[in-house]
């Protein structure tokens, strides 16, 4: 019977989303954290690691020799080592498609805020500042309007697309970039564009596409100065892929008009993130994912993704 380590599952059921589906496969270990000096003693009898955001290295790799089969809990895989696992010819599968929909309600859920801050709103009125009002009404921040802004998507993924669907709905044009050689599916009302076009053309620039070597920081100071004062820049995809002081200090400038991060460079965020003294930066401790059913979803395809190494055909492998 093989033996099944999670290694950090509680982000994925912090009570609501039972295991059951892995029941069946064989003896389950369940950590909620694992750190990294426990990862050895953890997984050493393990034929299959599961792994949400533990790193598995080349190191630890070859500390473990009964190794068989990694389930990564998400899309990103950066952190196993993928060319150790290579050698060993340890497939790894991770959960490619189960958070469009809700990624993409939460962009615009920031997009909105950005637009007419009603958090900030509503603690104002509960403060007492409406009772106190000499007008019927009142507002702190400019609330703005969508029909005929341009939304641009670096990226245009499933999640990107998605968002740009619902920009649509609110009357926006919509303009995206990817890498040479993408073919997005052809849709007559998006304007494919270069990067630079996108942040210097756009009233929202949201970014929809994976850390690798070659966007690593791109959202820098180079780009940030091609915007527009009136824009917003928002981020629901990795954390690097904005240099965080530029961005600040494009804030506090008054360069861009807001910002707003669902994600950060070093996660949990450290205490001295330059973006938590920006103005007008809302920062939300990566939740874009963690909808139910969006976690169900990472769920079922990772029972699938076992019940398929087991079959002896791997599915969603990126070895």
């Amino acid at each position: 019977m093989s033996h099944i380590v999670i290694l950090d599952g509680f982000t994925l059921n912090p009570g609501d989303n039972p295991w059951k589906s892995l029941a069946g496969f064989g003896t389950i270990d369940i950590h909620d954290r694992t750190a990294p000096d426990q990862l050895i003693t953890r997984a050493r009898e393990a034929d299959i690691l599961i792994t949400n955001k533990t790193p598995i290295s080349a190191e630890a790799i070859e500390q473990l020799p009964k190794l068989k089969f990694i389930a990564v809990l998400a899309t990103g895989f950066n952190i196993v080592d993928i060319d150790a696992v290579r050698k060993r010819g340890i497939p790894v599968s991770t959960v490619p498609v189960y958070g469009t929909t809700t990624v993409a309600q939460f962009a615009w859920a920031l997009i909105l805020e950005l637009c007419h801050h009603v958090g900030q709103h509503t603690q104002s009125v509960v403060a007492g500042n409406w009772a106190r009002c000499p007008d019927f009404c009142y507002w702190h921040t400019p609330q703005i309007e969508l029909v005929g802004k341009r939304l641009g998507l670096v990226g245009y993924g499933r999640i990107a697309r998605q968002v740009g669907v619902i920009g649509e709905a609110f009357g926006m044009e919509v303009f995206a970039c990817e890498q040479p050689g993408f073919k997005p599916p052809p849709l007559a009302s998006v304007t494919m564009c270069t990067r630079e076009e996108l942040f210097a053309e756009a009233d929202i620039v949201s970014l929809h596409c994976p850390l690798t070597p070659e966007t690593d920081r791109m959202v820098n100071r180079t780009l940030l100065s091609r915007m527009r004062r009136e824009a917003f820049l928002v981020n629901t995809s990795r954390g690097g892929l904005v240099e965080e002081r530029d961005l600040a200090e494009a804030l506090s400038a008054g360069q861009i008009a807001g910002a707003a991060v669902d994600v950060v460079s070093a996660e949990p965020m450290q205490a001295d993130n330059p973006l938590l003294a920006a103005p007008n930066c809302l920062i939300t401790p990566h939740i874009a994912w963690s909808t139910l059913a969006a976690r169900q979803r990472i769920m079922q395809t990772t029972a699938d993704n076992i019940a398929a190494f087991f079959a002896g055909q791997p599915q969603n492998d990126v070895t």
